[in-house]
């Protein structure tokens, strides 16, 4: 039963989040469905593919789980960044990492309703939302991660017998959802004399494009059967109409306004990881015997624990806070880099923490906090690495 301060103190802690509604609770449960019917069950035999059947994209368009932050309009849910959201820490506390869906609706399908012509949102949103469609947004490159200046593909403008085009010579490298992509938002050099106002972002159709083709799906320590690609560009010719934005030039501060809130679906995913992290290890030092008691009755497991579910705790606090000022408009590029780098260091420190308490067990991968723990590490690398959202924060001293 546990003492009354006990058991109080857990109900502390178990309230929703402030930015949490009825109706979000609802569609919270419609999620967790989905992700235990459809995505859970078939983890292992995507990781050994390499990436996730084409028909679960469809699935999850039927059931509203993709672009559901995007008006009915284009085809979308009708939400707001907080059904991204539960999608994204519903998937976390799965610990279903294949479907690539922050990219796709999270990040792609909100440049082109931020920035996109309304030819361009009816064009593509509606497929997107249904899953026909799945998108994917190349920015790194071989020689160039963090640092998008440096990107080398370029797209020149030129008149064909088609009307004007780009055409664009380039690499890109580590491409989520690069294998089954059909739409690519990508990033190139339109001016490479002009720096960062010589990046622009120009919407690729793959399919059947002269010149465009896939590399190797990439053979990464974990999130395995996400489809993390090469992308080739040879000559690759497309429409000027393509470019999103009214003018070239744009493609830099177009990022930078987005990037926050790609930094803050990182922090929510690690802050579910950690949480989830925290619960199996739990239930696994209840029922581990050590010694002829439970492993959960030495105190280096309660203190280990306790220092764990405080971190995650204050981690699910700053980031309540920071979907709270992001929904009003108010989370400024310096908060969202806090939030991605400290939310992604404690999740792999936390998660390590738990593994150790599994003993050998923790390092089998059919124990899930195994799997946690290599899917974790590239939190503190994706959307920009930790490096660089310190270096975000330390402009503001």
């Amino acid at each position: 039963m546990g003492s009354p301060e006990l058991n109080a103190a857990a109900a502390a802690t178990s309230t929703e989040a402030p930015w949490m509604t009825e109706d979000l609770i609802l569609f919270r449960d419609t999620v967790r469905r989905f992700v235990e019917r459809e995505l859970a069950p078939n983890e292992s035999r995507w990781a050994e593919q390499g990436y996730i059947d084409r028909e679960v994209w469809r699935r999850a368009g039927q059931i509203g789980l993709l672009c559901a932050s995007i008006p009915e309009e284009f085809g979308g849910g009708g939400g707001n960044f907080a059904h991204e959201a539960v999608i994204t820490q519903e998937m976390a506390r799965g610990i279903c990492t294949s479907l690539g869906n922050n990219v796709h609706s999270g990040i792609v399908a909100h440049y082109l309703l931020n920035y996109g012509t309304q030819a361009q949102k009816e064009k593509w949103l509606p497929l997107m939302a249904s899953g026909e469609m799945v998108a994917a947004i190349a920015m790194s490159e071989p020689g160039a991660g963090s640092d998008l200046k440096s990107i080398r593909t370029r797209a020149v403008r030129e008149k064909t017998e088609n009307g004007d085009c780009y055409r664009i010579n380039g690499a890109k490298t580590f491409i989520t959802n690069g294998y089954h992509a059909d739409l690519v938002c990508l990033v190139a050099k339109t001016d490479p004399e002009a720096g960062s106002r010589g990046v622009s972002l120009i919407m690729v159709e793959t399919r059947d494009l002269p010149g465009f083709r896939r590399g190797r799906i990439l053979e990464k320590i974990g999130q395995k059967g996400q489809d993390t690609a090469e992308l080739f560009f040879d000559d690759v010719l497309v429409p000027c109409e393509n470019l999103l934005g009214v003018q070239e030039g744009q493609g830099f501060y177009q990022l930078m306004q987005q990037l926050p809130q790609e930094r803050m679906i990182i922090a929510l995913g690690s802050v579910a990881s950690m949480q989830r992290a925290i619960e199996l290890t739990t239930e696994y030092v209840r029922e581990r015997k050590v010694f002829g008691q439970p492993l959960l009755d030495l105190q280096n497991t309660r203190f280990t624990l306790a220092e764990c579910k405080t971190n995650a705790t204050i981690a699910a606090t700053f980031v309540n806070d920071c979907m709270v000022r992001l929904m009003e408009g108010r989370l400024d590029v310096a908060t969202a880099a806090m939030a991605k780098w400290w939310c992604t260091q404690r999740n792999c420190e936390i998660i390590d923490e738990c593994l150790q308490l599994h003993g050998g067990y923790g390092y089998m991968l059919e124990y899930p906090i195994a799997r946690m723990y290599a899917n974790a590490r590239v939190g503190k690398i994706y959307g920009g690495s930790n490096e660089i959202m310190k270096e975000l924060v330390a402009r503001t001293l």
